[in-house]
């Protein structure tokens, strides 16, 4: 099979990944959906859903068709680049939108199954629900690049596919993170902590506008963010298998792309009902990863008549399930650091909030020091001691290798708030106690897997803008970057700090939103007769209604942000110094979002391992301090933190975009 026919296995595989959806989806549709009061709040929680992310993307169109008319000018008038943006767009919008619509789906059926059948279906059903939104977002994701590749054979056009991506990961991220986290914060705070009503309690005017942030924030939003990087990884792989290999180069990428499609659907076949949900989550990413390695090796050999390539894809898989045991580490209740903090909580808030910094701040450490190695190993691997292209080319195939198995990544990652879903279904419907166990069991494991998820994402991230930095410097003609020059380190300064002012003010705009929902939880206890007895029905679409319009609003001012940014200093500065800013912003911007995820998700654990009964229990004080921590934690690890590796994504992508226009530009001064 010659390089031309090889090459057309990746939308041939993608399609199949869609297919594979639509399988998963009706398998879902199947099942039952239980009693009438568990169909009505599954009713109402998808209904919330689905209303959010219309106005959500109707929001976004108009920023949509501005994009499109200033990228018809700068691309001299042709159309190609901004029609790659808009397909981009629409695509990522079409992900995460049949992924959401059918976890809405899936969450009632998962409660249902946990009730008639117990652990091992509630988890086929759950992890289906996870599956649909996984192929969604590599099968679009592929077709997209691929078919845009063979058409232009341009990656200067391909770039607005990326671009197009990107722009919607950034705002459905931060949108769906303002809206959860808005929802999460004030369910809690006043509901567990001031009512000590239990999580999820159909008298928590909170509660509904909770479940429906789940799916929003953390299926939307998160589909939506490793759709985005999915895409930035083929992107720079293409372009730079060009530069080291020629067509070569880039058949490899795709190929690569494709193969771990096809890794993940066996992995995700291999995930069975098991009574350890971890364990059979854990067998099929590992089986996904080994088909896609021997697959490398072979191909690699095939095209290259060498194992060079093979190298960079083998790092970026071993650093991508690394990274994944070291969050795990850091997060999960199984290990210390989640035990200590939740010891810690015994003394009070305060010692719970210190305990939870510190292990967030720690556990940047093994990871960074992870993804150097990677760096270097991919490098120096793929020949760069001797050819720079190609040992660059093996830091970008060992992004797509991290992210080749990302079918079987996301299902795992939107698996965890389906089961999430589950269990507030179950506690609102009353249905018997050993539901909710499996439920919450379900559940614990699906806070560590949104971690790990979240871990792939970010250390993707560090690799994939490494390698659209370098495609930046050359689209610009830099050579290299002297970072003695003054305008270059007052770029590095600014780059360093865009991802704190960019999470200083999605924190703010969570808290602002949750400040909102606090007051109308707190004034429906007060006003509503009967709400606690159970006699008054709570007005759920009024805290629906504050999330949504909070999220909406809050969301355009990070957005603008990570695009205005990159276009002002290339212009004010020159395209040395923003070479500079987007550096600062990829060193800073990579320790801060593992810190914030990691610190969140060990935040969130803590409280669960008291509430499984452990320093006291639910109701405890120990219990009352790690609630807390945890609603500090939840815009840590579901707003701001995954928000910032598509910031510095965005950034760079922008900057390859705006090249044109900046190249050779001096700056003013």
């Amino acid at each position: 099979m010659d390089i031309s026919t090889l090459e057309y296995l990746a939308p041939i595989v993608g399609v199949i990944a869609l297919i594979y959806a639509f399988a998963r989806a009706s398998f879902i549709n199947k099942s039952g959906v239980g009693n009438e009061r568990m169909k009505e709040i599954s009713g109402y929680i998808s209904e919330g859903a689905m209303a959010f992310i219309s106005r959500e993307y109707k929001n976004i169109s108009v920023f949509v068709l501005v994009m499109l008319v200033i990228l018809f000018f700068i691309n001299g008038m042709s159309i190609a680049l901004p029609l790659t943006f808009l397909i981009g767009a629409l695509f990522s919008m079409t992900a995460g939108y049949i992924g959401m619509k059918v976890a809405t789906k899936a969450n009632v059926r998962t409660a249902n199954m946990a009730m008639e059948s117990g652990m091992g279906k509630a988890l086929d059903i759950a992890f289906a629900g996870g599956t649909v939104m996984g192929m969604c977002v590599v099968g679009l994701g592929i077709i997209g690049i691929s078919v845009a590749y063979f058409i232009t054979r341009n990656p200067d056009i391909v770039y607005g596919f990326s671009l197009g991506a990107s722009s919607i990961a950034l705002f459905s991220r931060v949108g769906g993170g303002i809206y959860t986290k808005a929802a999460d914060v004030g369910a809690d705070l006043v509901g567990k902590v001031e009512a000590h009503i239990p999580e999820d309690d159909p008298r928590n005017p909170a509660v509904i506008a909770d479940n429906v942030g789940d799916n929003v924030g953390d299926v939307a939003g998160m589909g939506a963010d490793l759709f985005e990087s999915y895409v930035g990884a083929l992107l720079s792989g293409i372009t730079l298998g060009l530069v080291a290999y020629n067509e070569a180069g880039a058949t490899f990428t795709l190929v690569i792309a494709a193969i771990g499609i096809i890794a993940s659907i066996i992995g995700c076949l291999a995930v069975r009902g098991d009574k350890d949900p971890q364990k059979a989550l854990n067998r099929g990413t590992f089986a996904a990863s080994l088909i896609t390695i021997i697959a490398a090796a072979f191909f690699s050999n095939y095209l290259f008549n060498s194992f060079r390539p093979f190298v960079g894809v083998i790092a970026g898989v071993i650093v991508g399930l690394a990274i994944s045991k070291f969050t795990e580490v850091y997060t999960s209740g199984d290990y210390d650091s989640v035990k200590k903090i939740a010891h810690d909580s015994q003394t009070g808030a305060s010692t719970n909030i210190i305990s939870g910094l510190a292990t967030g701040m720690m556990s940047t450490v093994a990871p960074i020091i992870i993804v150097a190695i990677g760096i270097i190993v991919a490098y120096v691997g793929s020949g760069g001691n001797t050819n720079t292209a190609q040992g660059l080319y093996g830091i970008a195939v060992a992004a797509v290798g991290m992210l080749s198995t990302a079918g079987i990544t996301i299902a795992v990652d939107a698996y965890g708030p389906i089961a999430d879903n589950a269990g507030g279904i179950a506690e609102m419907a009353e249905l018997p106690e050993n539901v909710r166990d499996i439920t919450d069991s379900l559940d614990a494991v699906g806070n560590t897997t949104a971690a790990i998820g979240k871990g792939f994402a970010i250390g993707s991230a560090a690799l994939t803008a490494l390698s659209l930095f370098v495609s930046y410097t050359q689209v610009v003609g830099l050579n290299s970057i002297d970072v003695t020059q003054p305008s270059v380190i007052a770029g590095m300064f600014i780059g360093g700090m865009l991802p704190f002012a960019f999470s200083a003010y999605t924190m703010s705009a969570v808290g602002k939103a949750a400040n909102a929902m606090i007051e109308e939880v707190r004034r429906q206890f007060r006003e509503i007769p009967g709400i606690m007895d159970g006699t008054g029905t709570p007005d759920y679409s009024r805290c629906v209604e504050i999330s949504t319009n909070a999220s909406l609003r809050e969301m355009i001012v990070p957005g603008l942000m990570a695009i205005i940014s990159p276009v002002i200093i290339g212009f004010v500065l020159g395209a040395e110094a923003l070479g500079g800013m987007l550096a600062g912003a990829l060193v800073t911007g990579v320790l801060m979002a593992i810190f914030m995820s990691n610190a969140g998700g060990a935040w969130d654990n803590a409280k669960k391992y008291i509430e499984a009964g452990n320093h006291g229990g639910k109701g405890s004080p120990a219990h009352e301090a790690a609630v807390t921590g945890d609603t500090v934690g939840d815009p840590f690890k579901d707003t701001s933190g995954p928000s910032i590796n598509i910031l510095i994504k965005l950034m760079t992508v922008v900057s390859l975009v705006f090249a044109p226009i900046i190249v050779g530009h001096t700056g003013l001064f």
